[in-house]
């Protein structure tokens, strides 16, 4: 036996190390008898050189247990680079699987490579260097009056996409492009919701090409948001109506909207053929119901500017109107017409004889002269003469006669079809002959050009209006020429969801420089100023895109002028944004422009919470998505844990909701029913003085409320005063508009519960009885207190507005640390409460101003809807030159829910409404009467809705039941009063 093998207990032990260990590396021989799916991959050693291994023939080597491989490896049965994973039993439920599949989520159509085009990309990304030939315009007006089949029609003349329409069978042959409609909703409701961006080059009638970036903007009432984020980007509006319908209350507030803000207007009157083939007009009453459409804008331009709407006047000799029918593709200004006349016969000055075809002006034929008289009797105006008659021509030619009739008369026209084009159907033939006869829409290229100014004319009065920096600078100078070698500043108005909605692009206009991926800067929100530095972000653009709605065409550079789809800064914007390099030479401050001013209020208000508790931090997420995506959305947290949504109106709503169901959160969401914003204001001045006494037993605050004059709510609201100005500029606007003595005026403290909010906080004390400096050294925190009073008031917790408060006395403690923010904030606010209180506190609600467009028989219907839901009738006739009839009235929003439908079913789909937020009305009856009691399941008396409201809303809120004056006025003082009598039954 040989001893080196076994040790002194006759273990065995083996040979030498290096030769044991060669053996019973298990992972080598144990291969072999194992799954031979892979080769050996143990390396050589250098033990192998010394000894040869006998290969052949089973091994002796010891494997243990353990060791053992009895099943492949993970890696052996599915092959490198596979991820495994190994769980418990029971770790998945069984819903779930175990590999989910990967999911590809699409929400918006998109074009899957970039379509071809009737123009050179690189020649429109060359346009973008020259800002003088570029135009920013937005298309805006009222629902179905034809801004979306506008924009088809130019993409039909710029992209060669009309085979692929052709192959369309069944019943999506006849339906309408609507190329700029991508979302989901948009395709199935048939209206656009979200304003949609495309830059296209399209020539002139001379021949000349130009950028034209055009938005096109939701017609519906409820998405006006979108149309006021779209005109801070534009430089003119198209404003297009439907010739028949004329001007509806959405273009009404459009053109208010446009001419305050001091924004170019043009006129598309669209649906021409409906004068022809619907309403069956002659061309004379043609001429008389076109005439009237363009005056009805303008009596709205000048109600808006009174005395200044003549320079701002539409007409179709100033070429500032453009006649159109989209569904025929064809569109005309007189001067594109009066070339169509030079070309045919040569030798006409377009100028003068396109000055000819509007107004008073008659043809006399036997002179071939125009005069501003009849001369001879039916004498034609040369409007009907030279334009509508051609046209009703073409039309009843077209549709009446034979194929070898009409080729005859066509081919006058110089117009040739294919013969089997003549026996399609006689809508296909028309567009065919229409879009021949003429031509494309250099008319309307031509209108824009001439009556909207190019980026670099528009941009001084854009930075005088929207800018809060000084004007003076070099950032402010380089923005003024659009100089793209200018530091890099970028207006962001508008976020739209990527096609998986898992990310937003940010619609902005360069207004200097140039944006290029890649570039570092600095995203300032609307909460940024120089003081305050809270609202800046540092961020990297990762793409740079031409917005084209359906498709975004990658860019390496976007210079100022134009506008510029952005990736990659989102993260922190919520509504509107400026993003500027990261650093400005000689280190200038970066300011911000304005944050956007809506022409109407979110009042509608509905509470969400997810049904699977878990998912709360998945519907947050989904909810400030929301917010990014919607202008006018408002979103918070009430005391009661609830989360509240605020929109316009039910089908904004409706969208919201399902966006936040399918879009962003994915998961299922409870929804309440839908209630309104209320306000709280007083109706007499505070029955007394009523002071509050703080903490510390130190200061006394007295305060005493009482109403507002009209109008003055109003003027905060809209900027016609701020509180930034100079107290004497503020003090001259109430002295001169209101009457205010000059001492009243000037000692306003605050507007609140923001700088623009309805309330006035006012100094009544006097210097003879109040320590005027000391006074000073609280005022902020008063001012603080009045803030936090106003923005929720005592009735239930609700904003103030309409309400002036009064500082009518003070006395404060001589140290300085006895009447500090934690002693004043709180007092003032219940001094505010208590004077509120005292002064007949009355309840407002928000007010829908309804539009009913419809057949005369739908009229009585309307007045009885109205009547049954709170609401009345305050106008009704005739829409001229058609057999509709509009309604107007006045409508309690929370009265309004089902409206719409109601309206639908009893009126069997003719009668069309909008409702737009028009203002806040006081609620009928004393919030604060207790001998008004409310029965479940029971409408409340008329005196008693107030009440009923209050009790139900602090309810939701899970405040206490009743409102009581005891609980803000002073102990002593409150007893005072009651034995008084000065408090009646309260």
């Amino acid at each position: 036996m040989d001893d080196d093998l076994y040790d002194e207990f006759g273990n065995f032990i083996g040979e030498e190390v290096e030769a044991s260990e060669e053996e019973s590396e298990h992972g080598v021989d144990v291969g072999n008898f194992a799954y031979d799916d892979y080769p050996e991959a143990a390396p050589e050693t250098a033990a192998q050189e010394v000894m040869d291994i006998d290969d052949e023939g089973p091994s002796n080597a010891v494997v243990l247990h353990e060791d053992k491989q009895y099943y492949p490896t993970a890696a052996q049965v599915y092959g490198e680079g596979v991820e495994t994973m190994v769980q418990e039993e029971d770790a998945q439920p069984l819903t779930q699987p175990i590999i989910a599949p990967v999911e590809q989520k699409k929400f918006s159509i998109e074009e899957t490579d970039l379509p071809p085009v009737f123009f050179d990309r690189s020649f429109m990304t060359d346009l973008m260097n020259h800002p003088d030939q570029i135009r920013n315009v937005a298309l805006a007006g009222h629902l179905h009056h034809g801004k979306t089949a506008f924009m088809d029609m130019l993409v039909l003349e710029t992209h060669a996409i009309t085979d692929r329409l052709e192959k369309r069978t069944g019943k999506k042959r006849d339906e309408q492009l609507r190329y700029t409609d991508v979302h989901t909703l948009e395709r199935d409701r048939g209206l656009s919701i979200k304003a949609a961006p495309m830059s296209l080059v399209l020539p002139s009638t001379k021949g000349k090409s130009h950028l034209v970036n055009i938005i096109d903007t939701p017609g519906h009432v409820d998405f006006v948001d979108e149309v006021a984020a779209s005109l801070r980007l534009v430089d003119g509006v198209c404003l297009v109506v439907d010739v028949v319908e004329g001007v509806q209350v959405n273009t009404e507030q459009i053109i208010k909207h446009a001419v305050l803000e001091d924004i170019p207007l043009t006129l598309i009157v669209n649906k021409m053929d409906r004068l022809i083939l619907e309403l069956k007009l002659p061309p004379n009453d043609a001429y008389y119901k076109l005439k009237h459409v363009i005056e009805e804008v303008n009596t709205i331009i000048d109600n808006t500017i009174p005395g200044q709407g003549a320079e701002r006047r539409l007409s179709p000799e100033k070429g500032n109107v453009l006649f159109a029918c989209t569904s025929m593709g064809w569109c005309f200004t007189l001067q594109s017409f009066a070339k169509m006349y030079s070309d045919s016969f040569g030798g006409v000055n377009i100028d003068d004889f396109a000055r000819r075809l509007w107004g008073d002006v008659y043809f006399n034929p036997r002179k071939r002269s125009f005069t501003r008289k009849a001369v001879e009797e039916g004498a034609k105006r040369s409007f009907v003469n030279f334009v509508l008659e051609p046209i009703y021509k073409l039309y009843s030619h077209t549709i009446s006669e034979s194929p070898e009739d009409l080729k005859g008369t066509l081919a006058k026209l110089g117009i040739q079809l294919k013969p089997s084009q003549y026996k399609s159907d006689p809508k296909v033939l028309l567009k065919l002959v229409c879009e021949q006869f003429f031509g494309p829409s250099t008319g309307f290229v031509d209108m824009v050009c001439q009556h909207v100014p190019s980026p670099a004319e528009a941009a001084e009065k854009k930075l005088a209006r929207y800018y809060t920096g000084p004007l003076d600078t070099k950032v402010a100078e380089a923005m003024k020429k659009c100089d793209q070698n200018g530091p890099l500043v970028i207006y962001v108005t508008k976020l739209f969801n990527t096609v998986d909605a898992k990310s937003f692009y940010s619609l902005g206009r360069v207004m200097s420089g140039i944006a290029r991926p890649g570039t570092e800067i600095r995203v300032l929100g609307e909460g940024y100023s120089i003081d305050d530095e809270e609202d800046m972000v540092l961020a990297r653009i990762s793409d740079v895109f031409i917005a084209e709605t359906r498709y975004n065409i990658p860019t390496d550079g976007v210079p100022a002028g134009s506008w510029v789809l952005l990736g990659g800064v989102d993260n922190s914007i919520v509504k509107t944004a400026t993003i500027v390099d990261k650093r400005f030479e000689d280190d200038e401050a970066a300011y911000i422009f304005k944050p956007i001013s809506h022409f109407t209020e979110s009042v509608l208000k509905v509470a969400v919470e997810p049904i699977n508790p878990s998912e709360l931090p998945k519907m947050l997420d989904g909810i400030r998505k929301i917010n990014k995506s919607y202008p006018l959305i408002t979103t918070k947290v009430e005391e009661s844990g609830e989360h509240i949504i605020l929109g316009t109106g039910e089908l904004y709503m409706d969208c919201v909701l399902h966006d936040l169901r399918r879009l962003y959160a994915d998961m299922e969401v409870r929804v309440s029913d839908p209630v309104v914003r209320f306000c709280e204001t007083v109706q007499d001045m505070s029955a007394t003085k009523c002071y509050a006494i703080t903490p510390n037993k130190k200061n006394t605050i007295t305060m005493a409320a009482e109403p507002l004059d009209d109008g003055i709510a109003k003027d905060i609201e809209s900027g016609a005063v701020r509180i930034r100005d100079p107290p004497r500029k503020t003090a001259k606007f109430f002295e001169g508009k209101y009457g205010w003595d000059m001492l009243a005026a000037r000692s306003i403290w605050a507007f609140g519960p923001d700088e623009m909010g309805p309330n006035i906080l006012q100094d009544d004390t006097l210097p003879t009885e109040v320590d005027k400096k000391r006074l000073n050294t609280v005022k902020e925190s008063i001012r603080q207190g009045f803030s936090w009073a106003t923005r929720e008031g005592p009735l239930c917790e609700e904003p103030i507005r309409n309400t002036k408060f009064r500082l009518i006395d003070v006395a404060l403690a001589q140290e300085a640390i006895f009447r500090g923010g934690g002693q004043i904030i709180p007092t003032a606010r219940r001094a505010c409460y208590s004077s509120f209180l005292m002064a007949s506190p009355r309840l407002m609600e928000p007010m829908y101003s309804v539009s009913m467009t419809g057949p005369q028989d739908s009229v009585s219907m309307v007045y009885n809807i109205l009547a049954r839901r709170r609401g009345h009738v305050l106008s009704d006739g005739p829409i001229a030159g058609t057999p509709l009839y509009r309604v107007s009235g006045l409508l309690p929003v929370i009265d309004s829910f089902g409206f719409e439908t109601d309206l639908r079913i009893n009126t069997p789909g003719q009668a069309m409404a909008s409702l737009v937020f028009d203002r806040w009305n006081i609620v009928p009856g004393d919030p604060l009467d207790r001998d008004m009691v409310t029965r479940p399941l029971q409408m409340a008396a008329p005196q008693g809705t107030a009440r009923d409201f209050v009790l139900k809303t602090r309810r939701r809120k899970g405040l206490s039941e009743d409102v009581t004056v005891a609980k803000f006025l002073e102990p002593e003082f409150y007893q005072s009063l009651v034995e008084s009598g000065a408090l009646g039954e309260v």
